[in-house]
């Protein structure tokens, strides 16, 4: 296949993947934002997410920075930002920073070095747990641990529930479709012999109602 078609096609098959603005600063307070869809969550004690690095065939600002100060941010995209956070795929220099290319303002928290995008609405600083080297396509995975979450307490629900989709977050296909979510349901945890029957917003059981 063309290299542009396969590279398209190959990154559909994953289908719908989380979309984040990952903020970092060098030694030198230079600051640089990069839209990451590989972002995933690897546990929550201790509360680990990881992403991936892809290959260093050009200069990768956001590793650099990574590995230089040992913190970074995660923050979410919801569909007030999205022409702004896609904008940051661009290859600028590193010393053009995608905050003074963008609308997007960077936001700085106390114990955090790299910015956080003021924009944003659910915001997490990480530092720097291991780097993973993927020898198969010479990637990297990067495991960070989260130090600080920043998110408004109206959308965490009783149960600890985040609704994302409150927020208006936004989910990317392939390398370069939008788009915006719509809840089916929330299930009850699922047990052997047992159909999944639904639960509210907060987690408490929604009595005779089965799927």
């Amino acid at each position: 296949m063309p290299d542009r078609y396969r590279a398209k096609l190959v990154n559909s098959l994953s289908g719908f993947k989380s979309a984040n603005l990952v903020g970092t600063a060098d030694r030198h307070g230079q600051t640089n934002l990069a839209i990451f869809s590989s972002v995933i969550h690897l546990g929550s004690s201790p509360a680990l997410i990881g992403l991936i690095s892809r290959p260093d065939s050009v200069e990768r600002h956001t590793l650099r920075n990574i590995l230089d100060t040992g913190q970074y941010t995660i923050n979410q995209i919801h569909s007030g930002i999205y022409l702004d956070a896609h904008q940051t795929s661009a290859r600028y220099e590193k010393s053009a920073s995608e905050f003074t290319q963008t609308s997007l303002t960077p936001d700085f928290m106390p114990d955090c070095t790299a910015p956080f995008v003021k924009e944003s609405k659910v915001k997490y600083g990480l530092k720097l747990k291991e780097v993973i080297d993927i020898t198969s396509n010479n990637t990297q995975f990067v495991i960070g641990e989260i130090t600080q979450i920043i998110c408004d307490n109206s959308a965490i629900t009783t149960d600890g529930y985040l609704d994302i989709e409150a927020l208006n977050t936004i989910t990317v296909s392939g390398l370069d479709s939008y788009h915006t979510t719509n809840r089916l349901s929330r299930l009850q945890y699922a047990k052997p012999n047992q159909k999944p029957s639904v639960i509210n917003i907060n987690g408490e059981p929604i009595e005779n109602d089965f799927l």
